[in-house]
């Protein structure tokens, strides 16, 4: 199912009319600039992640909860451990059909590589810490959503990566991210503000990765690319 879903994702760009031979200078390995903006998206899902576990458990926390336990106990599917990574092999597999993304391959792997590790770290010390009892009882690592938090980052890679050559790639990303992130509240694994908080986390950390990326292989480097 997970294979069908990525060929289709594929076979819907290359499908796209905008497939052109049309040429244009295009630059790459552009380092992205931090702005204060940057920080609304993932401050507003951090700070709705921390109010609704701290402040509204009655509200909403346990709530969303029971009425999942009332409407649908028995749902369960494995998709969210797959569509978590969906946006890395779309992304290198773009590459790969020669829709050329924003970096290449060292600097955008090596971006990647930071947020990836930054995330995995900060996410799993945050478990460890707050020692958040999952909705479903198996343990105490619910928060933060390390699901949500590897969906957000990847879609955030990917959304950078193609967000210049196709804008309706960041709607797509962050649609198998919200998605992840539902069906890990679905799957009675998580809270709403589990999800919340990793996924404004995940999001932080790939964008910090591209903030501080210094961009030692072919910097500033240009070349003429397909304009998509």
């Amino acid at each position: 199912m997970f294979r069908k879903f990525l060929l289709l994702q594929l076979a819907i760009v290359l499908s796209l009319p905008s497939f052109s031979q049309q040429q244009d200078s295009v630059q790459i390995n552009q380092k992205l600039s931090f702005t204060k903006s940057q920080l609304y998206v993932p401050g507003i899902l951090m700070a709705s992640g921390l109010f609704t576990t701290v402040f509204f458990k009655d509200q909403v926390k346990f709530k969303i909860r029971d009425e999942r336990n009332k409407q649908f106990p028995d749902f369960h599917t494995k998709l969210d451990n797959y569509l978590e990574y969906a946006s890395l092999p779309i992304a290198y597999g773009l590459d790969a059909f020669g829709v050329k993304s924003k970096n290449d391959f060292p600097n955008r792997t090596a971006i990647l590589i930071k947020g990836e590790l930054f995330m995995y770290a900060s996410v799993t010390l945050l478990k460890g810490v707050s020692h958040e009892t999952r909705p479903d009882g198996t343990d105490r690592y619910s928060f933060p959503s390390g699901h949500a938090a590897q969906a957000f980052a990847t879609a955030t890679f990917l959304s950078e990566e193609y967000k210049d050559r196709l804008p309706w790639m960041p709607y797509a990303a962050y649609t198998m991210a919200g998605t992840t992130g539902l069906l890990r509240i679905a799957n009675n694994r998580h809270y709403l503000g589990d999800v919340l908080f990793g996924a404004g986390f995940g999001y932080l950390s790939m964008k910090m990765a591209y903030w501080t990326h210094q961009y030692k292989w072919g910097k500033n480097k240009r070349k003429t690319t397909p304009v998509y």
